[in-house]
């Protein structure tokens, strides 16, 4: 009975040791491009809240202050900034860059990564005519932005209220953290 057990837990162990083997072979062969694909997508997201012909820079600012902020950069362009930022959704993180123009106001936003629930929260980042709706309605905004309920003037999408109050805190967050900067 006992070599038995100790024969499956050599077996399984075995299993285990070559299965792990793989997985670390598959990770070590697309890393990289795995990293050129996340790259590209923050680049087309900052391409598209904040045109910047000669890129970004990154700036220094208080994390302490905004810790769902990830990185504020700085248009090489002298047209503003592209904050972004990692903060809780419905279904989990929602990662996205905010434009901040000069006059501390929104440019745009671009959902770069969620797990919202599909149909609902995760209209938010699509390319329907919902999401690009819900999206448009941050181009403009200052710092008091807020949901209609809360007496703003931006329209939550339906089905997905927690959704939205991420997104649209998220963004006045992005533009209170702009406006640390100096």
């Amino acid at each position: 009975m006992n070599n038995k057990i100790v024969r499956l837990a050599l077996v399984l162990f075995a299993i285990c040791a070559v299965t792990a083997g793989i997985l670390g072979v598959v990770n070590a062969l697309t890393f990289e491009r795995i990293d050129q694909i996340t790259h590209q997508k923050e680049y087309e997201a900052y391409a598209a809240v904040l045109g910047s012909e000669s890129g970004y820079t990154p700036v220094e600012f208080d994390k302490a202050a905004f810790p769902t902020v990830d990185s504020v950069n700085r248009s090489n362009d002298g047209n503003g900034h592209v904050v972004v930022s990692t903060f809780s959704g419905a279904q989990g993180s929602i990662t996205m860059a905010v434009g901040v123009d000069n006059d501390l106001k929104c440019s745009g936003i671009s959902i770069i990564e969620h797990s919202e629930t599909s149909g609902l929260g995760a209209v938010a980042a699509s390319t329907s005519a919902a999401g690009e709706a819900f999206r448009a309605q941050f181009v403009g905004q200052d710092q008091s932005i807020a949901l209609s309920k809360a007496g703003g003037s931006v329209d939550a999408l339906a089905g997905a209220t927690i959704t939205s109050s991420a997104v649209t805190d998220a963004t006045a967050n992005s533009i209170a953290c702009v406006a640390s900067l100096g």
